[in-house]
């Protein structure tokens, strides 16, 4: 049953939140080879959109859940495949559907996903707010970020999970710029995302490649207490810098990406980018 509160959020009942993350142990050279191969094999089966084969399960600790948290501002053309998209990812999990606001139909597709965790916000505030009433209502193991359009395919999420599986790692991201082809054909995007992950760097200690991707994952743990401050983009260096400062373990793992433009609803702008520098500093060298 969904119930419709005065705040116009709109809640599943509750899960019972997840046991903590155990490690799995680490596995041999030979056996590693082979999971990774049945991993890409798993990932290409998932993209396959001829395909109604019913993916394997993806090997998961005793109690494991992975909350999928998807903020949504007007993406009524998208937001139905990138949900039939997560759904079929397999694996326990559950789904965190945050719309900020939407004006163009999209909270009329959300109000009927009841089958998921749905929140409905009054008004347009951000990714970073709408992440952070996202996080608030996980109940997983591990929290991961998925965008409501078409850029990341969420089967790339099972690329995050084996570094925080297996110990190796409090956050991983999926960064667009691991592995030789180039996966952004706006040199311009591609200059501007260098210039503010070095910046991220040089600041926090870390050696990402990619610190505005979408795809990031955490261990349930490193987000309790964790506050968000930036509503907007500045989420992305915000969590990095604070996460950083904690002195948790980074990973990066390669994902693909389909790029839009803003003629199809891109929505970052270049005053993003000079907050992400605010950010940057702030977050990594003064708060």
């Amino acid at each position: 049953m969904i119930e419709t509160p005065q705040n116009d959020t709109f809640m599943a009942p509750p899960t019972a939140a997840a046991a903590p993350l155990a490690p799995l142990a680490p596995s041999s050279p030979d056996v590693a080879k082979r999971v990774e191969q049945q991993l890409d094999e798993l990932i290409d089966l998932l993209r396959s959109e001829e395909s109604a084969e019913a993916p394997p399960p993806f090997t998961t600790p005793p109690g494991f859940l992975l909350s999928v948290v998807i903020p949504v501002y007007n993406e009524a053309e998208t937001i139905k495949e990138v949900v039939h998209r997560v759904e079929r990812l397999p694996i326990p999990k559950e789904i965190v559907l945050v719309d900020d606001g939407s004006t163009d139909g999209t909270r009329d597709i959300l109000r009927a996903m009841d089958r998921h965790r749905v929140i409905l916000k009054e008004r347009n505030e951000g990714k970073g707010a709408a992440l952070r009433d996202g996080f608030a209502a996980a109940t997983g193991t591990v929290v991961v970020v998925q965008d409501a359009d078409l850029e990341y395919h969420p089967a790339d999420i099972l690329r995050l999970l084996p570094p925080l599986l297996e110990g190796e790692a409090d956050v991983v991201y999926g960064s667009r710029f691991l592995g030789e082809r180039v996966r952004d054909p706006s040199w311009l995007h591609r200059a501007g995302n260098a210039l503010l992950t070095r910046l991220s760097n040089w600041v926090t200690g870390l050696s990402l490649t990619d610190m505005e991707t979408c795809h990031k994952a955490f261990r349930r743990e490193v987000l309790d207490g964790l506050p968000i401050v930036q509503n907007r983009f500045g989420f992305e260096p915000e969590v990095t810098a604070r996460l950083a400062r904690r002195g948790c373990r980074f990973v990066e793992v390669p994902v693909d990406y389909q790029p839009r433009g803003y003629e199809e609803g891109k929505k970052i702008g270049w005053r993003d980018g000079l907050n992400a520098i605010y950010c940057i500093l702030r977050y990594g060298l003064w708060e």
